[in-house]
C-alpha cells in the first residue's frame, strides 16, 4: 500500500503554496484538486488582475482581520508580504504598487501569477491528481484515508486541508471542507459572506444601474448609532449597491443587518464641506446664479443622471429657477446632498461573495503551525480558517502566508 507523507486537498493559493514549501523538504506529497485546472478562483481575483497582496506592515495586516487579527501573526512573520512579492520576482514575475498599497503583477493578469505556480509546481515535480472530489475522509490509527467518488483511495500520514470557502461555488469552493472538518470534530463558525454587495428598498435606483458616485461619503444608521465608512466610490447597481468601500465594508454591515435587521446608508455627495459650508455655498450660488433651473445648476454636484430621481425624493420641482427656492426646499436640498437615505435590506448570497467569512474556528488551530488542536496531523490553510480580512490583497495574502506555515509544519 502506498503511503504518502502529506496530501493537500486544494490547488487554490493556500494549497499550492503548501505544496511548494512541502515539496522543498524532499517528501513524498500528492496534491489534489476537485477541478481540472488549479487556481481557478485566483484567476477571477482584482477583476483577473489578482492583486495578490499589499506593502502594508503587520500590524496593519492584523488589524485587517479585526478581533482575531492576532492569530495570523506567526503566519504573516514567517511568510510575509515581501517574501510573497519575492518569490513571484524570483520566478521572474514583477510587481506593481497602486493606491492603498495594493499588489498586482506588472502584466496585470491573473493568468501570470497562476503560470508560476504552475511553473513552479512542475519544477519541484509535485504530483497533481485533478477532478478529485473527496467522498470520504477518514483517520485509521496513523493513517488517514481519503476516497473519492471514483474510489480513487489516498492513504497519508498528514493532510492540509486548503479547500476554500463555500463563496463563488463556480470555482469549486463548495463549502467541502467544513462538512468533512465537522465530521471529525471541528467547530464551524457560522457562514457569512464578505466582500458582497447589498440590497436596498428604493426602487428609483435600479434605474440607475452602472452610475458611479464618485469619492462620496457613506455612514450605516441603525439604533440611533452612527457608523461612518471610508470615503470613496460608490456603485449602483439593478438591485442596489456596491463598490470598493461596500465590498470592503460588507462583512461588518452584514453582522450590523443580522443584529439589527434593515439599516439606512446616508450618502455624503459633499464630504469635503459642512452643512453650514454647503448652505453659506448655496446661498451664494442661488443669488449668483438667480436665473438658472435647479436642474442645470445640480449639473455641478451630482451626476446627471441622479438629479431627477434625488430631487425627487424630496418633491423638488427641477425646472424651479434658483431664485424660486424657498428657505424650506434649500435646506432639504442641504440635507439630501449631506446624507441621502438607502434602506439597506439585504445583500447578495455567499456563493455570490468574494470570500467567505466564518469556518474552522480558530480556537481549534495552533496559529504556529496551523494544526489541528482536535486531530493531530491534520492541517488547515487559507479560507476555510474562520474569518475574513479586508479587500486589498489581504485575504490572498491570509491564504499564502498559511500555506506556506502548514506544508513546513506538517513535513517538519
Amino acid at each position: 500500500m502506498q503511503i504518502y507523507d502529506l496530501a493537500i486537498i486544494g490547488a487554490g493559493p493556500a494549497g499550492c503554496m503548501a505544496a511548494i514549501r512541502a515539496s522543498q523538504l524532499d517528501k513524498k506529497i500528492i496534491l489534489l484538486e476537485k477541478n481540472n485546472l488549479i487556481g481557478r478562483k485566483l484567476l477571477l481575483t482584482g477583476n483577473g488582475r489578482c492583486n495578490f497582496t499589499n506593502t502594508a506592515n503587520l500590524e496593519v495586516f492584523l488589524e485587517k482581520f479585526g478581533m482575531d487579527g492576532a492569530f495570523y501573526r506567526d503566519a504573516f512573520n514567517n511568510f510575509s508580504n515581501w517574501d510573497l512579492i519575492n518569490f513571484f520576482q524570483s520566478q521572474g514575475l514583477d510587481y506593481k504598487v497602486e493606491d492603498s498599497g495594493r499588489v498586482f503583477p506588472v502584466t496585470e493578469k491573473s493568468k501570470s501569477v497562476v503560470d508560476i505556480i504552475k511553473k513552479v509546481l512542475k519544477e519541484f515535480n509535485v504530483p497533481i491528481i485533478y477532478d478529485y472530489h473527496l467522498k470520504n475522509f477518514n483517520r485509521k490509527s496513523e493513517i488517514f484515508q481519503l476516497s473519492s467518488t471514483k474510489n480513487k483511495v489516498i492513504n497519508t500520514h498528514k493532510v492540509i486541508m486548503a479547500t476554500g470557502g463555500s463563496s463563488y461555488t463556480v470555482t469549486g469552493s463548495t463549502g467541502d471542507g467544513f462538512k468533512f472538518s465537522e465530521s471529525l470534530g471541528h467547530q464551524i463558525t457560522e457562514l457569512k459572506p464578505g466582500g458582497v454587495p447589498l440590497i436596498v428598498q428604493e426602487e428609483w435606483v435600479f434605474q440607475l444601474k452602472g452610475v458611479t458616485l464618485e469619492n462620496v461619503g457613506m455612514s450605516i444608521e441603525y439604533q440611533g448609532k452612527n457608523k461612518h465608512l471610508p470615503r470613496g466610490n460608490l456603485l449602483l447597481t439593478h438591485f442596489g449597491v456596491s463598490g470598493p468601500v461596500i465590498l470592503d465594508m460588507s462583512h461588518e454591515i452584514v453582522e450590523i443587518m443580522d443584529n439589527y435587521g434593515d439599516l439606512k446608508l446616508k450618502i455624503d455627495f459633499k464630504p469635503e464641506m459642512n452643512h453650514e459650508s454647503l448652505e453659506s455655498n448655496l446661498m451664494e450660488d442661488f443669488q449668483k446664479y438667480s436665473k438658472k433651473s435647479l436642474k442645470n445648476y445640480l449639473n455641478y454636484h451630482l451626476p446627471q443622471s441622479t438629479i431627477l430621481p434625488l430631487l425627487a425624493t424630496i418633491n423638488l420641482d427641477y425646472q424651479k429657477k434658483l431664485n424660486q427656492i424657498t428657505k424650506k426646499e434649500r435646506l432639504d436640498l442641504i440635507k439630501i446632498l449631506k446624507g441621502l437615505p438607502l434602506t439597506i435590506i439585504g445583500h447578495l448570497p455567499l456563493d455570490k461573495a468574494l470570500v467567505t467569512c466564518g469556518g474552522v474556528s480558530k480556537k481549534q488551530i495552533d496559529p504556529r503551525t496551523m494544526e489541528s488542536e482536535v486531530v493531530k496531523g491534520l492541517y488547515f490553510a487559507g479560507e476555510i480558517i474562520s474569518g475574513c480580512g479586508r479587500r486589498g490583497g489581504y485575504n490572498l495574502q491570509q491564504a499564502f502566508s498559511t500555506g506556506y506555515v502548514a506544508g513546513e509544519s506538517a513535513l517538519k
